[in-house]
């Protein structure tokens, strides 16, 4: 089969086309054969060799994908050859960056027909992100105003509507005017430029918008010295979540930006809560059915065909995306 594999951890470069052996599905799993798949930041950290549960090169990247199911492995129930679904495997990563990929029978969700299978293949990790960080950390309310960072992105672009639906006031932060505008088509209330207002700025106008309160939720996907800046955001009996580091430098701190409003801190990264039992599989068809129902707008920016997966990097490095970019890796 046709795979994109990291012969060595480095640059977009790494990323080189092959053939290799077909899998096959064992007891308990699943073989799709992928249609699409999503690129994500976990897997150019995985290619970099930073992700912490990245395995030794040679390796095939890819954490998310829609396909059909070309096989079931012994004891598999309810999951049928030909259906269409979505796939996640960040635990036992086994890489959707090619035609085939053995996935857990547990990580494979059955969608409905009206979802698109491109728009599914995005649907497991920054969506699924978005929803769980939301929903189940922050139980975002109609009462809350939810502060957004890097809105533009693949997660971003998500919670804002996710948030808004839950009748949130939303305040999107993204890096351009352009990104800002598009987060406001996507149902943000406000916009914030942050290349108008860097650092302390952004504090300032975070508190203006809310009136000098505070936010009662943040969604902190940037990390770094911007997780500081989401600690002075909040307000009393806010929520700061924090599910990203993609700045790559360690979050310096000041206590004092949280604990006199009585603020709570909440962590998420989604492989390690699967590693821990969570079943994504009841969100995901919740998901689903939300798109199908036209509901959310899924939005997906560029697709480029699997062999082009160093050119999917080199974009989703450079921060040009709004929204994701998908490999396109087989026919439907």
């Amino acid at each position: 089969m046709r795979a994109v594999r990291i012969e060595e951890f480095g640059g977009p470069e790494v990323l080189v086309p092959v053939e290799v052996p077909d899998p096959v599905a064992g007891p308990g799993q699943v073989l799709v054969k992928v249609v699409a798949a999503g690129v994500n930041r976990a897997d150019a950290l995985i290619r970099a060799g930073v992700y912490h549960r990245a395995g030794r090169p040679p390796l095939i990247p890819g954490v998310e994908a829609a396909g059909i199911v070309a096989a079931v492995g012994e004891g598999v129930t309810g999951i049928g050859v030909g259906q269409r679904v979505m796939a996640l495997d960040g635990v036992n990563a086994p890489g959707f960056y090619a035609e085939l990929a053995v996935v857990p029978a547990g990580q494979v969700t059955i969608l409905p027909d009206a979802v698109d299978l491109t728009e599914a293949a995005t649907l497991p990790v920054a969506w699924l992100s978005a929803w769980y960080c939301l929903r189940s950390l922050a139980k975002v309310t109609k009462d809350d105003t939810v502060v957004v960072k890097a809105a533009a992105s693949g997660v971003g672009s998500a919670a804002v509507q996710i948030a808004a639906e839950a009748g949130a006031r939303v305040i999107a932060v993204a890096g351009s005017p352009e990104k800002t505008a598009w987060a406001a088509e996507l149902g943000a209330h406000v916009t914030l430029d942050a290349s108008a207002h860097p650092d302390d700025a952004e504090v300032e106008e975070v508190l203006r918008l809310t009136g000098g309160r505070g936010a009662d939720v943040v969604l902190d996907t940037v990390g770094g010295r911007a997780f500081g800046r989401s600690l002075r955001e909040i307000g009393h009996g806010g929520r700061v979540v924090a599910l990203a580091n993609v700045a790559l430098e360690p979050s310096t701190v000041d206590t004092r930006d949280f604990y006199p409003k009585n603020a709570a801190v909440l962590g998420f990264q989604l492989t390690n809560l699967q590693i821990h039992g969570y079943d994504p599989r009841a969100d995901l068809r919740e998901l689903a059915d939300r798109v199908a129902a036209g509901t959310y707008r899924v939005a997906v920016e560029t697709v480029l065909p699997l062999d082009q997966a160093r050119a999917a990097h080199e974009r989703l490095e450079r921060r040009d995306n709004r929204g994701k970019i998908v490999l396109a890796v087989g026919e439907n």
